[in-house]
């Protein structure tokens, strides 16, 4: 029996100890990929300055906003397989998995070429500063060339983590990021090839991991078998799939532009702040993606309740993760303050004026990251539920358009830096009470549809 049989077989039971299990693998996964990220930055800034580091930092929003459109169309793949494991319809998880990697395929070298033509105009329009733009652009024009590996990769790894596989990606990942410090270290600290030396590490760890899960996809066995001579786009699980997919990547590039937007007010502030705002970000960046891991244990385990049509496991799925993801809230938050100066000067051992810039948006941003968890939780919960729609439009609103207003208003009455990096919090809050007010009468509507169902059978 695979895991994920056995996860549907068990029923609504012990999903504390099925999340927390599922989420640990995920949150490590996470926690390593955000150090070879940040590994990248503390090569730079040690050997070639601030001002290399300020253009690698400051180009994390704007590779966002391209690729979280296409990776958002993951989520579909990851949720149609949860959905067709949960009804146990073997069969179609297999032709989700082809339509998935032909698509993933298709997109990624779409997404390089745009982006690799485009990033010097687009980093214009965010007024990088000119002692940062000529870096900033190779930098970005060589990350895009390993998009297709990229791509692939997280549509991959998604459909195992719907068949509850969390590990296998965790693996995948220690592998190539090792591969991504050496190289980082040989290129930069060896050659002197700067930020150019620091992408190209970047890309040849992306290329290692979609090598890695294909070749493992290939050799397995069961549904999750990939052939070449089956690799075809069966039309009605490419649409469900859109269908799911394009609201969660429209959401995550619209994240991205009002990311893109909040970036271009800190680059107001010159260099130093930017710097400052970077090496505090990528220390966010490691406690959102260990706290995703309860998102994507929501997605996972409400698409394959729904799939049994076990509705009412929803509500415990909500309870759990919260409650899971607060213990280690408190943990991560606690030695977050405890070694703040020390995470910061790993960014900025040589400058004090922007390891004052980086505790300022620490203190707001890092103390208050548990909410924006909490509302990942709600939106992963409707978007499992096939609702990818209602989580789009609701999170664009309450985080998306809020901030942008927020920047246009607000700060053009208080401009500080503080007053940029509060809007985070507030826009978590606000959006996840919405959120969990839809997912409530979600469920609602679906137990009313199932006893109907069950009282006409």
């Amino acid at each position: 029996m695979s895991k994920a049989q056995a996860i549907g077989k068990r029923g609504g039971s012990g999903y504390f100890k099925k999340i927390l299990f599922f989420a640990i693998p995920l949150m490590i996964t996470g926690i390593l990929q955000s150090l070879y990220s940040a590994a990248d930055l503390v090569v730079v800034g040690r050997f070639e300055g601030e001002v290399a580091l300020a253009a690698v930092g400051s180009t994390g929003a704007l590779t966002n906003l391209i690729l979280g459109l296409f990776m958002g169309l993951s989520v579909g793949a990851g949720v149609c397989v949860a959905h067709s494991v949960g009804a146990k319809r073997y069969d179609d998880v297999e032709k989700t998995l082809h339509t998935a990697v032909a698509t993933a395929l298709m997109l990624g070298v779409f997404i390089g070429i745009v982006g690799f033509i485009l990033a010097p105009q687009m980093l214009h329009v965010m007024d990088t500063p000119d002692d940062v733009i000529d870096m900033a652009s190779l930098y970005v024009r060589i990350i895009f060339l390993g998009a297709p590996a990229a791509v692939l990769y997280n549509y991959c790894a998604a459909m195992l983590r719907a068949v509850g596989d969390s590990k296998r990606p965790l693996l995948f990942l220690a592998v190539s990021g090792l591969l991504n410090v050496a190289l980082n270290v040989i290129l930069v600290a060896g050659f002197h090839m700067g930020v150019a030396g620091v992408a190209i590490g970047t890309i040849a760890s992306q290329f290692m991991s979609a090598v890695l899960i294909m070749t493992y996809m290939c050799r397995t066995q069961g549904y999750l078998n990939f052939s070449f001579k089956k690799l075809r786009i069966h039309k009605d699980k490419l649409s469900k799939i859109l269908k799911i997919g394009i609201p969660s990547g429209v959401q995550g590039s619209l994240f991205s532009l009002s990311n893109v937007i909040i970036q271009s007010s800190i680059n107001g502030f010159g260099s130093v702040v930017m710097s400052g705002s970077s090496a505090a970000a990528n220390i966010e960046n490691l406690y959102y993606v260990a706290y995703n891991a309860f998102y994507q244990g929501a997605l996972t385990f409400v698409g394959q309740s729904v799939g049994a049509k076990r509705f009412g496991d929803i509500k415990k799925i909500i309870l759990r993760s919260i409650t899971i993801m607060m213990m280690f809230a408190v943990v991560l938050t606690g030695l977050g303050l405890i070694f703040r100066d020390q995470l910061l000067g790993l960014y900025l051992p040589d400058s004090t004026e922007a390891l004052e810039a980086a505790s300022v948006r620490f203190m707001i941003v890092v103390t208050t990251q548990f909410l924006c968890p909490i509302m990942e939780i709600g939106s992963g919960t409707l978007r499992g539920m096939g609702r990818s729609i209602s989580s789009a439009i609701i999170s664009l609103i309450g985080a998306c358009l809020f901030r942008v207003v927020w920047i246009s208003t607000v700060f053009e009455h208080f401009r500080t830096p503080e007053c940029i990096y509060i809007v985070y919090p507030i826009s978590w809050l606000l959006t996840a009470a919405v959120l969990y007010i839809c997912a409530f009468f979600a469920v609602k509507k679906e137990m009313r549809h199932q006893y109907l169902h069950d009282r006409l059978k």
